[in-house]
């Protein structure tokens, strides 16, 4: 059975960092990526960034590009988010996803991750 855990969420002020860290278990992942999403009360969960498991291919939401950084480290099924010059904006809940596919247009697309953590919260205070 397959399980994402991530760790790190908490509450910070704006400008403030906090780093995310997702570890997969129970499967081996050769192909496809990791992907973190986020998700306000009210609203539809939405695309935040993805790696592919070889860690060569990165995607970003354009609202996090210059600020948000995501790596991982494949042999260990594990990936991170390092999220900077946070705003209230990014306040949410975020969570860890995983996929097989190997398409960019199916890695940025929610319903393309067939297994998901539990979901952190990241509060941003302004």
């Amino acid at each position: 059975q397959v399980q994402l855990v991530e760790s790190g969420g908490g509450m910070v002020q704006s400008g403030g960092s906090l780093r995310l860290s997702c570890t997969a278990s129970g499967r081996t992942f050769s192909s496809g990526a990791m992907g973190w999403f986020r998700q306000v009360s009210g609203k539809e969960r939405e695309f935040v960034a993805a790696i592919s498991w070889t860690g060569g291919t990165i995607y970003y939401e354009d609202s996090v590009k210059g600020r948000f950084s995501i790596s991982g480290e494949n042999g260990n099924n594990r990936v991170y988010l390092q999220m900077n010059s946070l705003t209230p904006e990014d306040t949410a809940v975020y969570y860890c996803a995983a996929t097989t596919a190997n398409a960019r247009t199916r890695r940025l697309r929610e319903d393309s991750y067939g297994y998901w953590g539990q979901g952190t919260q990241v509060t941003v205070s302004s």
